[in-house]
């Protein structure tokens, strides 16, 4: 069912005509992602073939079986013998040493069974455990692409916010030219105060164009990010806000280093390598393999039956010196193993250093966002004083403009503030390994 429902949101937007707007939630948005992202199907392959190595691993438990038919001609007096003593046709009479043309139609079924063989174990093992590898990856994957969509639903919330502060900064800037042409009109302004607000709207204007095209883009990417056919731009439905975090930072440490998938990953990828160090040291134990055979032979037709034979039996197999190969590759397995377990050390103190970074840039979003809101109101209030000077012929067109592009920035600082601390506090989460769990609920 959840392809199906993928599948029919891909057709949703692959249908929509040009300039018809599709608009997605967040929790639609992940989802969406979660199904159709290349790299997170990739992951998902990655698990399916480990999964099947497991598989490989425990056919060898089981016995071989095989059927093969030869067929074989010869003057070798030796060979000649022995086809003829398996057909069960052989005499006193001829030539041994110069036999005719002898031919031979051999039938055979084999089953081999293993009794005693470590590497069977130890092999299976190895498999299980990249299995687990790559299911924590792939669970990480997971992780990943939802922040990576979250961040990009995020943009697009920003740019259509800075767009309205764009747009509302236009509105203003024609106000203050509709002032200034009628103080012009009236005789109590200059020309140049008009010239000049006039310069200042143009430039407003520009900021726009480039304001909706980062829109149109910050849409593109939205749509990329969540595997949408090429060119899609879909809307967002939802506005994101920052959750209060549950945890404290120690919790969150603890957290990280106890369920963060990547170092899931490793620890199996440790286990992995701990398991080939076995598997090596294994090769110095012997192999206990049963056998048995049934065979058929005939001189002139094959599945013939001239006579049959069948043999039981054991075999055991100790390999006692290999030039010492086997020590040599414990060496490596071992060294493999130490480099995993050093791999894994860095990425937990990486994992407390991310956590412990991402608290503090959100404390430090939380004051940024509290500064901005305060300098908007701030310049809110300059501005309405401004004006009401201007208004009375006490204040500059210079001074009414450095005015209106200082509220115009604070307001820009705003929402970059608001979508930082958004992102900054997801990042908290995502750096103990909890985004789906704690952000998309």
């Amino acid at each position: 069912m959840r392809f199906l429902a993928a599948g029919a949101l891909v057709l949703f937007f692959s249908g929509a005509a040009m300039g018809e707007e599709r608009s997605l939630g967040l929790r639609q948005a992940i989802e969406l992602a979660l199904e159709n992202n290349s790299l997170l199907q990739a992951a998902h392959y990655e698990q399916s073939a480990a999964e099947s190595g497991v598989a490989i691993s425990r056919s060898r438990y089981l016995p071989k079986i095989t059927f093969e038919e030869r067929a074989a001609v010869t003057n070798s007096p030796t060979k000649a013998f022995m086809m003829r003593l398996d057909e069960g046709r052989f005499s006193l009479a001829g030539d041994l040493n110069h036999p005719p043309t002898t031919g031979d139609f051999q039938t055979s079924l084999t089953l081999e069974q293993p009794l005693f063989d470590v590497g069977i174990v130890r092999e299976k093992a190895v498999a299980e455990q990249e299995y687990v590898s790559r299911s924590h990856a792939f669970e990480q994957r997971r992780q990943e692409v939802a922040f990576q969509v979250y961040g990009a639903y995020l943009a697009v919330q920003r740019a259509r916010a800075y767009v309205s502060v764009v747009e509302k900064a236009v509105s203003d800037a024609r106000e203050h030219q509709r002032l200034a042409a009628v103080r012009n009109a009236a005789g109590v302004g200059l020309k140049f105060d008009e010239l000049r607000i006039g310069t200042f709207l143009a430039e407003i204007e520009q900021q726009k164009i480039t304001a909706v095209n980062d829109l149109a883009l910050a849409r593109l990417r939205l749509g990329q990010v969540i595997g949408l056919p090429a060119g899609t731009a879909p809307d967002i439905a939802d506005t994101v806000t920052a959750y209060d975090l549950m945890l404290d930072g120690k919790e969150l440490v603890e957290t990280a280093l106890s369920g963060r998938k990547d170092l899931q990953e490793l620890e199996a990828q440790l286990a992995k390598s701990e398991a080939g160090v076995s598997l090596a040291r294994g090769s110095y134990w012997p192999t206990v393999y049963a056998g048995a055979s049934y065979q058929m032979n005939d001189r002139d037709v094959p599945l013939g039956r001239d006579n049959d034979s069948w043999m039981l039996g054991a075999n055991l197999r100790w390999e006692l010196f290999d030039g010492l190969r086997r020590n040599s590759e414990v060496s490596r397995a071992q060294a493999a193993r130490n480099a995993v377990g050093a791999y894994l050390a860095e990425r937990r103190r990486d994992a407390v250093l991310q956590v412990n970074e991402a608290m503090l840039r959100r404390e430090e979003a939380i004051k940024r966002l509290e500064v901005a809101q305060r300098a908007v109101k701030d310049a809110e209030e300059m501005v309405r004083l401004v004006n009401k000077r201007y208004e009375n012929a006490l204040a500059t067109t210079v001074e009414t403009l450095d005015a209106q592009t200082a509220l115009n920035r604070a307001r820009a600082q705003l929402v970059d503030n608001e979508a930082g601390y958004a992102l900054a506090n997801a990042r908290v989460y995502h750096s103990a390994g909890l985004f789906l769990k704690e952000v998309v609920r």
